[in-house]
């Protein structure tokens, strides 16, 4: 895989002035109620749009967050967001929301998807058992091999995107609340992975310190969420990338005045790592 960036960023031009985008903040939580505090407090509400999304929490997930942050707003799993950019933090505290500005930063200098690693230089995790870091390992080896990309960490949930991203992620919504949808586990972040690769966007790795949850235990199953994982992957390839690239195409790109538009495959690749970022094209 080679690695590309995108035409845009920052203007230089005298006189021109480019807004800053708007941010949406997207917290999946599910009976959080006693880490939400600790998160909320690293959390600059000011700032930027929260959205909590409920996955049928039977604590006070729900009323600690909006006593903790009145404007936020507080959703089923319908995966909705009104800013430029959307970023997925957690709600056990794992995800440090001071390193948004990171993963904000990628998405204004080019990239379509901001992807946090904890395996890259100046990153890392103080929660990762050995296990799931050797299924990580070669689950994430399993999908560079069949998609042809240099992703350093598959199964982490720290990543922004740009809006117009949601189309090419294209996860499947239902009237049944009573199924488990792909996407709705923890093979979410394999599924939009692989479809922001077969889909040709520009990806920006960010490292990223994954801290241990304050309260509670993780619902995560190393053999059972591996499953689902490795099923992803599976379903995924039969479902074939040109829809994908076929869907980013034809997406709507509004231009904003603070960044460029998605990139697709048919960009030359050229290899430019900046800063802390790399930036690849996925294909």
């Amino acid at each position: 895989m080679t690695l590309t960036r995108i035409n845009g960023g920052s203007s230089n031009k005298p006189g021109t002035h480019k807004a800053e985008p708007t941010v949406s903040i997207v917290i999946p939580a599910k009976n959080e109620a006693l880490n939400l505090p600790d998160v909320f407090a690293a959390l600059d509400t000011e700032r930027y749009e929260v959205i909590l999304v409920d996955g049928d929490s039977v604590d006070d997930t729900v009323e600690v967050a909006r006593a903790l942050c009145p404007d936020v707003i507080v959703v089923g799993q319908n995966r909705k967001g009104k800013g430029d950019f959307i970023v997925m933090l957690d709600a056990d505290g794992s995800t440090d929301p001071a390193e948004i500005p990171r993963f904000v930063e990628a998405l204004k200098q080019g990239a379509d998807f901001a992807k946090g690693s904890r395996f890259m230089p100046g990153a890392g995790s103080s929660d990762i058992s050995r296990l799931r870091q050797v299924g990580n390992y070669f689950l994430n080896k399993i999908v560079n091999l069949i998609y042809g990309t240099r992703y350093t960490d598959l199964c982490y949930g720290y990543n922004a995107f740009r809006r117009e991203c949601l189309s090419v992620i294209d996860l499947e919504e239902s009237t049944d609340q009573g199924a488990m949808r792909w996407g709705d586990g923890f093979e979410v972040e394999t599924l939009i992975n692989v479809r922001i690769a077969k889909a040709g966007l520009v990806v920006a790795e960010v490292p990223s310190f994954e801290h241990r949850r304050h309260f509670g235990s993780s619902n995560l199953n190393a053999f059972s969420d591996g499953i689902r994982v490795l099923r992803t992957i599976h379903a995924e390839r039969k479902r074939g990338a040109r829809r994908a690239a076929r869907i980013s195409a034809t997406s709507t790109r509004d231009v904003s005045a603070s960044w460029h538009v998605l990139s697709t495959v048919s960009q030359d690749p050229a290899e430019v790592t900046t800063g802390h970022m790399t930036l690849t094209q996925a294909r």
